[in-house]
């Protein structure tokens, strides 16, 4: 069975794109937002959270979005292909200001209840800090898969065109 992983930012598209590959290959979506944050933002034990990865990921076939690297450990073996996308802060940064004045004060479909858009001074600088705090670990992670895994970085819009094509070819491959 197929299980994309989408890593990435927040901002730079992963929840958009996984719910178009989903569709487009017929499986299953999940939002790791959504599993996440419980109702008014509340999050979850380490423990549960683990434990809630660990379900999630031994599902047979999925479309994941989320990044939450303290469950790397847990998802990247289970995914058959993991797509990065590595798109730059700026735009990242106002893909999410955008959203935030799109729903601001209203929940969004890939969050969980009751957590409603807000502005996060906090969270912005985690988007501008991201290529610094994150981006090294990803190209690890990237170039450390199976050779029975699939690794696509999207950098740009012809990245991200052609990648539904590709992955279909893959899930024809397996």
């Amino acid at each position: 069975m197929h299980r994309i992983l989408v890593i990435g930012s927040p901002g730079a598209g992963k929840s958009t794109l996984a719910r178009r590959l989903a569709a487009a290959l017929g499986l299953p979506l999940i939002h790791l937002d959504r599993e996440y944050f419980g109702p008014g933002w509340t999050m979850p034990s380490k423990s549960e959270w683990r434990v809630r990865a660990t379900e999630l990921a031994s599902r047979p076939a999925w479309v994941m979005d989320g990044n939450y690297a303290s469950t790397f450990d847990i998802r990247v073996p289970r995914a058959t292909a993991v797509v990065w996308l590595d798109v730059p802060r700026w735009a990242c940064a106002a893909r999410v200001l955008w959203r935030v004045l799109r729903h601001y004060g209203r929940n969004r479909p890939d969050l969980g209840p009751d957590c409603a858009e807000r502005l996060d001074p906090s969270f912005m600088r985690w988007i501008w800090s991201y290529p610094q705090t994150m981006g090294m670990k990803t190209a690890r992670l990237m170039s450390r898969l199976r050779p029975d895994q699939d690794a696509f970085i999207v950098r740009n819009a012809a990245d991200l065109a052609a990648l539904p094509a590709q992955l279909a070819r893959t899930a024809k491959a397996a």
